[in-house]
């Protein structure tokens, strides 16, 4: 491939926990929630001092410890839904949500009337606003079942057991069961399930008052959000300031069950990176199955180009997890039958960056989350979100940005219809040794056609 440099190492694998990619992920889904990142590990620390004060046994404090990282697994299946039906941004639907007492009928109302349709004409606040209100509170169970379903289906995907899938699926019960999508209460609700829906309010209101603000919501709420047992745990930790002073900087570590540490393999990340994928490509309607789709054609491209096995491995994951950063772009966008306005591509080319920073924080990911990152850019430096050019852009990183624009170009989108293989062909050569690498684009025509 001329220009290319010579390729870098391939990351390795070496005692590396599941717990450290978890918490480095969970920051993708605390944007697509619409929280600060840290969220889900703040929320981790909480629920696992709760659970020390409960004196729980090992096994099922290691179960809630990733319920708790993953307790947002689900958050995009219903962010195109919430998007349409609110007419603004998901997340800031989702993070004015988190904030209000949704059984109180006043306050559940006045969040619709704040939110649906802000910032556009009074008929289309109208419409919006009448659309939520006809959805009631059957609307709002379904897309709170897809949310908990899918989250649980996550867990089990990457190999987690019923106790944390079953969490993530109670984790918007409350205890007199005023909660969603079941409506069950009390002890029906599982102790794990309880322990999240307490440490993530509090974490929410933690961000906005600090202890006296998370304590003081959960007294409350206690008896109807909470499980009162498990308020107490919590209020009894309000006085202790080193604690709190330490959702500043969380470091999920340090609460890890020491005697059930789950290891990530290469078979586990795999999992983990097959799991994300779906997660990504949830978000929209239109990227059904696009980071599947983008790892296929890469994976190919690299046996037809003779990659080393790590080489191969190292991609095939960094092409899962390309898109991880558009969890933190609006389905407003996302979705947008129209052509984008300068902010929305302003917003649109800041994922990659995105993407590169959430994979940098799992230590081993260092080439994962560079070749992930560089997904659109261009030999000729006309790319995004860094401009790098072909001197800076090495063989994985090339065949990765062919394989994603042939992807999308083969999928339907908002815009246009799906196109064939000849004409992804046609179009993808008008940029060869220009924008993409001819020679992955050799290999492409020898592979995209039988896909």
């Amino acid at each position: 491939m001329e220009g290319a440099p010579t390729n870098r190492p391939t990351d390795a694998v070496v005692d590396l926990q599941l717990s450290e990619v978890l918490s480095a992920l969970s920051h993708a889904l605390d944007i697509t929630e619409g929280q600060v990142p840290g969220h889900a590990e703040r929320s981790c620390l909480i629920g696992m001092r709760i659970a020390a004060a409960l004196d729980l046994d090992d096994e099922t404090r290691s179960s809630l410890f990733y319920a708790l990282l993953l307790k947002d697994a689900g958050c995009s299946s219903n962010a195109a839904k919430v998007a349409a039906l609110f007419g603004v941004d998901d997340a800031t639907v989702k993070s004015s949500r988190r904030l209000t007492d949704t059984s109180s009928t006043p306050q559940a109302l006045l969040h619709v009337l704040r939110t649906a349709g802000a910032g556009g004409s009074m008929l289309a606040r109208g419409k919006h606003t009448a659309a939520v209100l006809r959805s009631g509170r059957a609307g709002a169970r379904s897309l709170i079942e897809l949310r908990c379903e899918r989250g649980a289906a996550v867990a089990r995907a990457i190999g987690l057991d019923e106790i944390a899938a079953r969490a993530i699926m109670d984790v918007d019960e409350h205890w007199d069961g005023g909660g969603y999508p079941a409506g069950i209460s009390g002890d029906q609700i599982s102790l794990a399930g309880r322990v999240l829906c307490l440490a993530q309010t509090a974490e929410v209101f933690w961000e906005h008052g600090g202890a006296s603000a998370a304590c003081e919501i959960a007294r409350k709420r206690r008896q109807t959000w909470f499980d009162p047992a498990l308020v107490d745990a919590l209020v009894g930790l309000e006085g202790d300031a080193r604690f709190w002073r330490s959702l500043e900087t969380p470091s999920v570590t340090t609460v890890e069950p020491t005697e059930h540490v789950m290891v990530a393999d290469d078979a586990r990340l795999d999992l983990v990176a097959h799991a994300f994928a779906s997660i990504v490509d949830a978000k929209s309607p239109y990227t059904g199955r696009h980071s599947e789709g983008v790892a296929a054609i890469s994976d190919a491209l690299a046996a037809q180009l003779e990659l080393d096995d790590g080489t191969r491995a190292t991609l095939r994951r960094a092409a899962l997890l390309h898109d991880i950063g558009k969890l933190g772009v609006s389905n407003r966008i996302l979705d947008k039958p129209g052509p984008l306005v300068p902010a929305e591509w302003d917003t649109v080319r800041r994922h990659p960056q995105w993407s590169m920073e959430i994979l940098a924080r799992v230590s081993a990911f260092d080439d994962l989350a560079r070749i992930a990152g560089a997904h659109h850019e261009r030999l000729d430096g006309r790319g995004y979100h860094r401009g790098l050019t072909a001197t800076e852009l090495d063989q994985p990183s090339r065949i990765l940005a062919v394989a994603d624009v042939a992807e999308a170009l083969s999928a339907e989108r908002p815009y246009r219809s799906a196109l064939d293989a000849d004409e992804v062909l046609r179009i993808m050569r008008r940029d060869a040794n220009r924008g993409l690498d001819g020679g992955a684009l050799d290999a492409l025509e020898e592979v995209l056609p039988e896909r």
